[in-house]
């Protein structure tokens, strides 16, 4: 039965008691005899009692902070979609109280991160939502707000053995997996598959490591490593370098190489090369609709794109904190959101930046 909001004095009226020994009993402290109790409990499970927690935090008109530690978009298109979710929540949860603040970090400069989690840890905020890309720097951090009693949410990058609120985000071995999955139903015959991690640090990124044992793992499941090589590359450049040249001696060397798995957001750098030389027989799948892959997608050189849901990480991200601090809510200790896959007929639905 579904519960209903109903008032402790209705409860008191129907236990023939004062509402103060109800408050006592809902909140387990002061003197009350055992018959009381069990008296009011009954009648608490009978009217299904749920507690007006909307109510109670706007006639309290206590504030709450929380901090969104999170990388700059400037420097990578798919971090604007996290600050549309972030911006999008806090629009809604300002009337209970509720202000967010951003520190920014380089995502590409463990320095950048440390110096700003060490800015928002000497906040003390009431809770924290962290992009966790840094794995090395950010495990004393974990220590630190538990300490602290201060929770934290984390998106994007889940971390094992450590104690979050809450992990907002994709499966990234599943997805990894589905990679794998989808491109074998396009490549009947036997080839080569590449994983490729592009301008990432893969020993301090284990959701990349992640994904890359989850779309290997697929073909050792399935008894299909005889049939087709999956081999995996790095490349790292910076702007003014010539991509085509590091990564046509990558694909040169490659064999009979005919799908290629990009493990982030930059499949349009691969979708660049291969438009730039006219290939068209490598099917090409990677994640989020950043507004290059978007245009690669309509022009056929991005066969599949894994949608992350970037937006919805920084929305439910907040709503997690305020669900839990504000709400009082039971918080489930992991939130995966769907893996959808987009391909160009289906591309249109999800491009309404509100969803």
């Amino acid at each position: 039965m579904k519960k209903r909001i109903v008032r402790i004095k209705d409860i008191a009226e129907r236990a023939e008691t004062s509402k103060g020994t109800v408050d006592r009993v809902l909140h387990n402290r002061g003197r009350v005899s055992e018959e009381v109790r069990e008296k009011v409990l009954k009648i608490i499970e009978e009217m299904n009692y749920e507690p007006n927690f909307l109510a109670q935090s706007l006639k309290t008109q206590r504030t709450y902070q929380f901090i969104a530690l999170v990388p700059d978009p400037k420097t990578d298109p798919y971090w604007e979609a996290p600050e549309i979710g972030l911006a999008k929540a806090e629009k809604e949860l300002r009337q209970y109280g509720i202000s967010i603040s951003r520190f920014i970090f380089d995502p590409h400069d463990e320095e950048s991160f440390i110096s700003r989690a060490r800015e928002a840890t000497a906040e003390n905020p009431d809770g924290l939502l962290v992009a966790p890309l840094f794995y090395k720097e950010v495990l004393p951090f974990f220590k630190e707000w538990e300490n602290s009693n201060i929770p934290y949410v984390l998106f994007n990058t889940q971390i094992a053995d450590v104690n979050p609120l809450c992990y907002i985000g994709q499966d990234s071995y599943q997805s990894g997996f589905l990679a794998a999955k989808i491109l074998t139903f396009g490549l009947p015959s036997a080839c080569t598959m590449m994983v490729l991690h592009i301008n990432e640090d893969l020993p301090n990124s284990a959701h990349l490591i992640t994904k890359e044992k989850g779309f290997k793992d697929y073909f050792v499941k399935n008894n299909l490593t005889d049939k087709y090589r999956v081999i995996e590359t790095e490349i790292n450049f910076v702007q003014g370098e010539s991509f085509d040249e590091k990564f046509g001696q990558i694909i040169s060397s490659a064999g009979d190489l005919k799908a290629i798995y990009v493990t982030n957001s930059r499949a349009f750098e691969i979708a660049g090369y291969l438009e730039r030389n006219q290939i068209k027989d490598i099917k090409l799948i990677g994640y989020d609709l950043v507004p290059r892959n978007i245009h690669y997608i309509n022009n056929g050189y991005i066969d599949f794109v894994i949608n992350q849901n970037p937006l919805g990480q920084g929305y439910w991200g907040i709503f997690q904190l305020a669900n839990y601090l504000v709400f009082k809510k039971e918080i489930a200790p992991i939130k995966f959101l769907p893996l959808d896959i987009i391909t160009l007929e289906n591309l249109e639905y999800y491009l309404d930046p509100e969803q």
